[in-house]
């Protein structure tokens, strides 16, 4: 559609420099609308191909209608220098799981601001996955609109040597009854491998009765990698049922890797277990199988690279 289209703006306008530029710089946007009431089976995937350096800008609408429930996956590959805007309207009753895949090329620079709408007793799960590019920032946002929404927040990034992986989200407790469930996990190796986790939860004092919880895991494999983990809670009424916040960065588990090689496990192999069981919390949350079997091999070759 044209940049007319009275869909553009519904779940957000860009609230940073690069995710303002994108919003000035794009021609066309594509919408993807899952009907009211309809029940999707299968996961529907919006391909974002690269085919070239060239700076470009992109913007996509994603509206699940009332009562509807579906997976939308955006599937980037290839080479883009690429900035982007993603609109997600989750209207009342509506259950929408919203994957973003980010499997660039090594030389691909993206920055992609998400934002979505939750509506009265609306569901929204949202899974970022980052494993390609050279430098990828991704940063979600999810604000309640109306009582009795719920929403689960994911992610899963593996940074190489030399790759910047950065993901930076927020949570708006407008109003009051809802909850909200942020967990993402990384995994680094490599020198000059870089995380940044900068994870917003903002409770209104309009948000009595909100439940908020989130975490942050990052497991360093190797010397010279260096991953940045900060959560933020505020809070403006104390009339809720919980809220709070946790960050852990750390090497492996020295128990974990002797009580697998104690049972004749190489070291190699029992590192790559550790690392397997620390993503999959993530990856089995994406609920489309073949996806996940892709992203867990994926998983396995950054790790396999690592001990070539």
């Amino acid at each position: 559609v044209g940049r007319g289209d009275a869909r553009i703006g519904i779940a957000g306008i860009p609230e940073d420099r690069v995710a303002a530029a994108a919003w000035g710089a794009f021609t066309e946007a594509a919408v993807v609308t899952i009907p009211a009431e309809l029940q999707a089976g299968a996961g529907v995937i919006v391909s974002v191909n690269g085919y070239s350096k060239e700076p470009s800008a992109q913007h996509i609408v994603i509206i699940a209608e009332k009562f509807s429930k579906a997976v939308v996956v955006l599937d980037h590959k290839g080479s883009a220098t690429l900035s982007q805007n993603v609109e997600v309207d989750v209207r009342d009753g509506a259950e929408l799981t919203v994957v973003s895949v980010q499997e660039w090329d090594d030389d691909a620079v993206h920055a992609s601001a998400q934002s979505a709408r939750i509506g009265r007793d609306a569901k929204f799960k949202h899974v970022v996955v980052s494993l390609g590019g050279d430098l990828v920032r991704i940063t979600p946002t999810s604000r309640f609109t109306q009582p009795g929404g719920d929403v689960e927040m994911y992610g899963l990034y593996f940074a190489a040597a030399g790759q910047h992986l950065e993901q930076r989200l927020f949570v708006d407790h407008a109003v009051a009854n809802c909850r909200s469930r942020v967990l993402y996990k990384g995994a680094l190796q490599g020198k000059d491998a870089h995380t940044v986790w900068v994870g917003d939860v903002l409770i209104r004092k309009a948000a009595e009765g909100t439940d908020t919880y989130e975490v942050n895991r990052n497991l360093v494999l190797t010397d010279g990698a260096r991953a940045d983990s900060v959560p933020n809670l505020e809070i403006e009424t104390g009339l809720i049922e919980g809220a709070g916040h946790a960050s852990a960065t750390g090497r492996f588990d020295d128990e974990q890797l002797f009580y697998l090689m104690a049972r004749g496990i190489p070291e190699a192999a029992a590192r790559r277990l550790v690392v397997r069981g620390f993503l999959h919390e993530i990856i089995q949350q994406i609920r489309v199988p073949a996806l996940e079997e892709r992203l867990a091999a994926a998983a396995e070759r950054e790790l396999a690279a690592g001990n070539n």
